[in-house]
C-alpha cells in the first residue's frame, strides 16, 4: 500500500485530497503541523512516504505584491525543500501550481508546454516552485496547474457571491477575465489518480474544468443553479475594480497531457458547478438568501 503525505492538509484542496485518501496510509499536515519553509522539518515529514501531494501555498495574490519575498519563501523555496526531500526519500512529488505562471495574454487555450511569463508577484513565486520541481525531480516530479478553484472549504469566489446575495440586491462582477471554474473536489480526484498511476510521465499537467467563461458568467451560473435570479449579477470591467495585483486576462488551459497518463481531464465547469452546489455548504448559502 502506498504511503501518502499531504502538505497543506488543512486548506481547501488539501482537505479534499485527505478525504479521498481516508482509510489508506495517509499523513495530512496543516501549516501548524509542517512549515515547508523549514528544511529539517520537511525532510523528517517526507521520510517514509511514497507520494507527496503538496497543497501548501501562499495564496494571497494581492498580499504577494506587498510581500513577494515572503510569498516566494513558501511557493518557491518551500517547494524546493520538498523536492530535495522527495529526491532523498525516493518519493514522487505532486505539486499544485497555478495558471498565474502564464502571461494571460493568449486567445487560445494554453498547452502544458506554453512558455511561462507571470504578470504579478504571486505568479513569479509559483513559477519558482515549478522550476524547483522540474530541476530536482525530472523523473518523479509532477506539476499540476489549476485555476479558479472553489469548494466547500475556505474562502472562494462561488461562496462569496452566494453569501453576497443575502446582503445585496445586485453584485458587480468582472466580465473581461476569461478562465475555467474548477471544483476542488474534482482536482483532488485527479491528484489521487495521478499519484496512483505509476507509469504517468512526469512534468506539467493542467487540472481545470472544461469549457470557459468569465467571472461574471460564473456568478450568473451560480445564482441560476442555486435558484436565485441571475439578473442580479451585473457585468463590470477589471479597470473599474482596482486591485494591487494585476490579473491575467485569459487563463484558459489545455488538457492534452492527461491522455499520456491514461487519465481523463475534468468535466465541463458548469456540470461540476451544478453538482457542487448541491453540497450542504453551498445550499445553505443560497437558502439563506431565499429565506430573507
Amino acid at each position: 500500500m502506498m504511503r501518502w503525505l499531504v502538505t497543506g492538509g488543512g486548506g481547501a484542496l488539501g482537505r479534499e485530497v485527505r478525504a479521498l485518501l481516508a482509510g489508506g496510509q495517509v499523513t495530512a499536515l496543516d501549516r501548524a503541523g509542517l512549515d515547508i519553509t523549514d528544511p529539517r522539518a520537511v525532510r523528517a515529514a517526507v521520510a517514509g512516504h511514497d507520494v507527496v501531494v503538496n497543497c501548501a501555498a501562499w495564496t494571497d495574490v494581492d498580499g504577494a505584491e506587498r510581500a513577494e519575498a515572503a510569498a516566494t519563501a513558501v511557493n518557491g523555496t518551500g517547494v524546493r525543500h520538498l523536492a530535495l526531500a522527495c529526491r532523498r526519500a525516493g518519493a514522487r512529488l505532486l505539486h499544485v501550481s497555478s495558471d498565474y505562471v502564464l502571461s494571460g495574454t493568449g486567445t487560445e487555450p494554453y498547452p502544458e508546454s506554453a512558455p511561462t511569463g507571470p504578470v504579478n508577484a504571486y505568479g513569479r513565486s509559483k513559477l519558482a516552485g515549478e522550476r524547483a520541481v522540474a530541476e530536482l525531480l525530472p523523473d518523479t516530479g509532477y506539476i499540476v496547474r489549476t485555476a479558479w478553484l472553489y469548494g466547500e472549504h475556505g474562502r472562494n469566489f462561488v461562496a462569496t457571491v452566494l453569501a453576497l446575495a443575502a446582503r445585496r440586491d445586485t453584485v458587480d462582477v468582472v466580465d473581461d477575465q476569461h478562465g475555467q471554474p474548477t471544483w476542488s473536489y474534482d482536482v483532488a480526484g485527479l491528484l489521487v489518480a495521478l499519484g496512483r498511476a505509476g507509469g504517468a510521465p512526469p512534468g506539467v499537467y493542467h487540472a481545470t474544468g472544461a469549457g470557459r467563461t468569465t467571472w461574471y458568467g460564473l456568478a450568473r451560473a451560480a445564482y441560476e443553479l442555486s435558484g436565485l435570479d441571475p439578473g442580479r449579477v451585473r457585468p463590470t470591467t477589471s479597470a473599474a475594480l482596482v486591485r494591487p495585483a494585476r490579473r491575467p486576462a485569459f487563463s484558459v488551459l489545455g488538457h492534452a497531457r492527461w491522455a499520456t497518463a491514461g487519465l481523463s481531464g475534468l468535466p465541463h465547469w458548469r456540470t461540476s458547478l451544478a453538482e457542487a452546489l448541491r453540497r450542504p455548504a453551498f445550499t445553505a448559502l443560497a437558502s439563506r438568501d431565499i429565506a430573507s
